[in-house]
This record gives structure tokens, sequence and C-alpha cells, in this order.
């Protein structure tokens, strides 16, 4: 069976911010859904995923943030929603801007500097998995692909190089 136009996968995609105070991350509390989750939406057509990051921190928190670099790229599809890939960048410090911040009020109600190790008590489990993965690839530096929020087995399996 050849590759067809049908067959070609036409994920939605998000994005999301990480910003790091130590060892805390911003989390945001949605007026919708799963409440509690990073900063960060759905990318429009034709928008990459840093712009897209970028748009929605001016949006929900009214700051203007550099997006510095991806930390997790994470395949996570839903039945209710199909193909998904979600990605979280790391934004940066920000300080004393923190202050600054201007929720918008109809998407957010509230922002709150989280421990990391406090994630799991706010936010559903495959998000919980994102995120402290994204904050481990903060501190270290790496890039992590993710499916599910978790680390996938390797193409091949074991020892498949």
């Amino acid at each position: 069976m050849g590759n067809t136009a049908d067959n070609f996968a036409t994920p939605r995609m998000a994005a999301g911010a990480l910003f790091v105070d130590g060892d805390r991350v911003l989390m945001v509390r949605k007026t919708y859904g799963e409440r509690w989750d990073l900063p960060g939406g759905y990318v429009d057509n034709g928008e990459s995923p840093a712009a897209a990051c970028k748009r929605e921190i001016s949006e929900e928190l009214g700051l203007d943030c550099q997006v510095v670099r991806p930390l997790v790229i994470d395949w996570a599809p839903r039945e209710s929603e199909g193909d998904k890939v979600l990605w979280i960048f790391d934004c940066g410090q920000l300080g004393t801007e923190s202050a600054r911040i201007r929720l918008d009020p109809t998407e957010l109600d509230h922002w709150e500097w989280v421990p990391i190790e406090r994630v799991p008590d706010r936010a559903i489990p495959r998000l919980a998995r994102r995120i402290r993965h994204a904050y481990d690839a903060y501190t270290s530096g790496e890039v992590m692909y993710l499916e599910h929020g978790t680390l996938p087995v390797p193409v091949g399996g074991e020892g498949a190089g």
C-alpha cells in the first residue's frame, strides 16, 4: 500500500512555555478544561510552534518572551482529538518580570510558581510527566522526545543501533 494524501498525518500542534525559578515552574490555572497547565496553546495554520509559544505568552500573560530552545516534543494523540504533537519550549528566566504578568481573564484566573515535586498534585498524570521531562531537559541541556509524556522504548528495542 503506497502513501497517499489520505494516509498522511495532520496532527494538531500545541506549544507551551517552561519558565523556571530554581526548583519551581510557572503554572497557570485555566478557566476551562483540565485547569492547571503551562502557559501556551494551539499552533495556528502556517505558524511555527516557537512563534505560537511567543504569541500565546503575549496573549495569556501579557509578556514579551524569547523562545530559547525546545525542551520536549511529545506525541500525544487523544481519541477525541486525533493526533497531537505538543512542544514545550525554554522561555528563559522571568526574574522580576513575573511582577508584570497580566492574565487574560477569558482564559486564565491564576498563576503560581509550583515546586517541580508538587506538579503531580496540580496536573493530570501525562501532563505532569511532560512537565517533569521538560524540567529535566532544561537542567541537563538536552531535548527529549516523548510519547504520551513518557520516554519511548527505542525503535527496534534494546541495543538497536
